[in-house]
């Protein structure tokens, strides 16, 4: 399976750095997977509406930049669909079975998404209605895709 991550700014926190390498590294025996970092663009405290959509839509323009034509694209955003490890494995599982093992994954920034970025996607899920941090999502995401890996082999890791 061929995965990529998207996302949004620049990762700057060596502990954050440290573990997606490790579950980079522990993907490399089922998967190839990368991830792309788009600039991220200024922003302040009290921001307008129109300030917010401003600056989502440059971060969706270099996103779309960066995604590839083919590929079954899942964005992360609080609102979508709350799915458990075993649902994402099983997801994966179901695209590479049915030829769609070309997937990228969509972080957005501190504001979040664009709406055309996400009435794009052909899945958008959320990891709990709590607010996280757009760089540590990434550390959660690479280790819930190597723990999908991981259950879809029939490893006990999901326990």
């Amino acid at each position: 399976m061929n995965i990529e991550i998207i996302s949004v700014g620049k990762l700057k926190e060596k502990y954050l750095k440290q573990g997606i390498a490790e579950y980079l590294k522990r993907l490399g025996a089922y998967a190839n997977v990368s991830i792309v970092e788009v600039a991220d663009e200024p922003t302040g405290d009290n921001m307008s509406e129109t300030e917010i959509e401003q600056v989502l839509a440059k971060e969706a323009e270099r996103i779309n930049a960066r995604l590839a034509p083919g590929r079954k694209v899942i964005v992360l955003a609080i609102e979508g669909k709350i799915i458990s490890s075993e649902e994402l494995a099983a997801q994966l599982d179901q695209y590479a079975t049915y030829g769609d093992s070309k997937v990228t994954f969509i972080i957005g920034g501190s504001l979040g998404l664009a709406t055309e970025l996400k009435k794009r996607a052909d899945l958008s899920i959320s990891f709990g209605r709590i607010t996280l941090p757009h760089q540590l999502m990434r550390l959660i995401l690479v280790e819930q895709i190597y723990r999908a890996f991981r259950i879809n082999s029939g490893h006990a890791y999901h326990k």
